[in-house]
């Protein structure tokens, strides 16, 4: 039987609402151990003073420089002894989760057995980086819960100034919007890039993330340094009888209002069908025997919001691949940067396909352990060195797509053109 409960009013305060509470799962697990007790002393501390109490310091397993996240408490009393002490250390382990998060029950069941005997019982699913987060181990038992991981296959998770844990979404597996194999992407750059996920030793972190389709379901455009996102380069795909279905279903004005008018380009037309365009890259859908849905694939940004409300009658095209981003990260000191355009289409289907993602992701991580400063991402490396300069070492040639916002000023300078202009043709008559 665990001690007796310290007073939490702050606490008991977050179980009044409507909504479950934390404090909850923490009061249940607190009845069966004491280091849960004191782990709710320490927190309601927090409460009263607004100050955290927690400091780092330096815990691993054997063999790894990093994936556990180390917390000593930093309340203790006028002899130096910690004030909740069977709370004094409180780390977490990062594991790693399998592509798109695929479980079974057995070994949800599995972990949530082995994380009471040898921690806290508190496991989240998942953190900010993808990792499963096993929250609350004392030091000599963290190398014990390791082993009981590793033995299942699970390997620790990326932490410090390293390659992070990877994510992907469900993908191909269940998704019907899915535009290339998520998962054999995200298992191909993982077993590319193990050493460099535990043993840190980079300017600052790097994440991968990988998105089916541009609905991005991992947020990867803004979170990540490198994002995969699928997409497609050829005309939506229509289905006519699917089209009739939904148009009887949900009828005129939810066309016009919730999808034809929510298009950013205007690139969604109602017409009759004899008046449909025949042009190659236009495609309709039928709603009814009079009226079409017309699509203008050319203005088409694929921002996918049409196929979501119209699931079915519109789908992704059938020549599918990825976008590669790079930059990405909410917050910054420069501010929220969105990851910046750098292919802006490739094939994601054969093995060498793989091996031109990943190579270019070594080339990108080379550059940026080279080129950034101490505790820089990505995104504000290329904000301080220019984009010119990290295409030129990427080898990749300067696209439209990848404007970052259309410019202000309508006049461009012409000086020294001529010059340049002869430059290029001296270097292609000399090869």
């Amino acid at each position: 039987m665990a001690k007796k409960m310290h007073d939490t009013p702050n606490l008991d305060e977050l179980e009044k609402g409507p909504w479950p509470s934390f404090v909850t799962g923490l009061k249940d697990l607190a009845k069966e151990k004491d280091y849960m007790v004191d782990l709710l002393g320490q927190l309601e501390t927090s409460y009263k003073t607004r100050k955290g109490y927690w400091k780092g310091g330096t815990v691993g397993v054997f063999g790894y420089g990093g994936g556990v996240i180390p917390r000593f408490t930093e309340l203790k009393d006028d002899k130096g002894q910690p004030i909740y002490k069977d709370a004094a250390e409180f780390h977490t382990l990062r594991i790693m989760p399998p592509p798109g998060m695929h479980y079974d029950t057995g070994t949800l069941r599995q972990f949530c057995d082995l994380w009471e005997k040898h921690g806290s019982g508190l496991i989240a699913f998942h953190g900010q980086s993808g990792d499963i987060m096993f929250q609350g181990a004392t030091t000599e038992n963290v190398q014990k819960a390791f082993d009981d991981i590793n033995e299942m296959g699970f390997d620790l998770g990326g932490a410090g100034p390293a390659v992070r844990t990877s994510m992907s979404c469900v993908g191909a597996a269940r998704c019907e919007q899915s535009c290339y194999d998520e998962a054999k992407a995200h298992r191909t750059v993982l077993n590319t890039f193990l050493d460099d996920i535990h043993r840190p030793s980079l300017p600052y972190k790097f994440k991968f993330k990988f998105s089916g389709c541009p609905n991005d379901c991992m947020n990867s455009i803004q979170r990540s340094d490198m994002a995969v996102i699928g997409t497609w380069r050829d005309n939506i795909r229509t289905d006519d009888d699917l089209g009739k279905k939904w148009f009887a279903k949900h009828g005129m004005n939810e066309l016009i209002n919730d999808v034809v008018a929510r298009c950013p380009t205007k690139a969604l037309q109602i017409k009759e069908v004899k008046n449909v365009r025949k042009d190659a890259h236009i495609t309709s859908v039928a709603l009814d025997g009079v009226q079409a849905l017309e699509i203008d694939n050319k203005d088409c940004v694929r921002c996918m919001h049409c196929v979501n409300v119209m699931t079915g009658a519109l789908a992704p095209g059938k020549d599918k691949g990825v976008t590669v981003l790079i930059g990405g990260k909410s917050h910054l000191k420069i501010g929220g940067l969105l990851g910046t355009v750098i292919i802006p289409f490739m094939k994601l289907e054969a093995d060498e396909d793989f091996e031109k993602l990943t190579d270019f992701a070594q080339r990108t991580i080379d550059f940026f352990a080279e080129n950034a400063l101490e505790h820089e991402r990505t995104g504000e490396m290329i904000e301080r060195i220019g984009l010119a300069t990290f295409l030129e070492a990427m080898e990749v040639d300067v696209d439209p797509a990848m404007v970052n916002s259309p410019r202000m000023n309508p006049y461009v300078r012409t000086d020294g053109w001529d010059d340049e202009v002869a430059k290029i043709n001296a270097k292609k008559q000399a090869a």
